[in-house]
């Protein structure tokens, strides 16, 4: 099976059944991502050599002055897109075989978790993943420790408190936080 699709399988929102040649993709993909994500967090890299790993892990050209600060953990990588003028600072983990997109513009938090995948509710079927995408918008500023569930969408300009728990859509230019997350204000679009 090709990365190709993978994707456009994974990206249809149908479920991966446990065993399936999807899942055993997502395998495959996973173990690529180890040892680029092993590479890029063992030692120091240069800007340019970051963004290098990142569009390796990716398979895709990033965004435009892209910055990271590792180390960076993920479990696939060929399911995200990044936007120009993105930082992503130190210690998160994007699941991102539901498909992760952000946009330009938008800062990362330390220790950020972002999730795309669900296992099935039927005990049964406990193994079997269900994708959801989460898509964030352009200036977007996410807090440190947040965790976004799958399926959610941040508008553009929203912010995310520290700690929050995303689990559902964020309107833009607002304000949000908690577990889970509930408005705290709206941004005035004169700020």
């Amino acid at each position: 099976m090709t990365n190709q699709e993978f994707l456009k399988y994974i990206n249809s929102g149908k479920e991966v059944i446990a065993g399936s040649d999807i899942h055993i993709k997502m395998t495959e993909l996973s173990n690529e991502a180890m040892k680029i994500t092993s590479e890029l967090n063992s030692t120091y890299h240069t800007p340019e050599e970051i963004s290098a790993l990142i569009e390796k892990l990716t398979g895709r050209v990033i965004g435009k002055n892209f910055g990271m600060f590792p180390p960076f953990y993920t479990d696939c990588g060929k399911n995200t897109i990044i936007g120009n003028n993105v930082f992503i600072n130190s210690g998160c983990q994007f699941q991102d075989q539901g498909g992760i997109e952000i946009d330009d513009g938008t800062l990362v938090g330390p220790k950020t978790v972002i999730a795309t995948l669900n296992h099935n509710i039927n005990p049964t079927k406990r193994a079997n993943l269900i994708p959801k995408p989460v898509k964030i918008g352009k200036n977007v500023w996410i807090g440190a420790n947040v965790t976004i569930l799958p399926g959610v969408t941040i508008g553009d300009g929203a912010v995310i408190a520290a700690g929050a728990v995303v689990n559902k859509d964020v309107e833009a230019n607002t304000v949000v936080g908690g577990v889970p997350v509930k408005l705290i204000k709206r941004i005035c679009d004169t700020v």
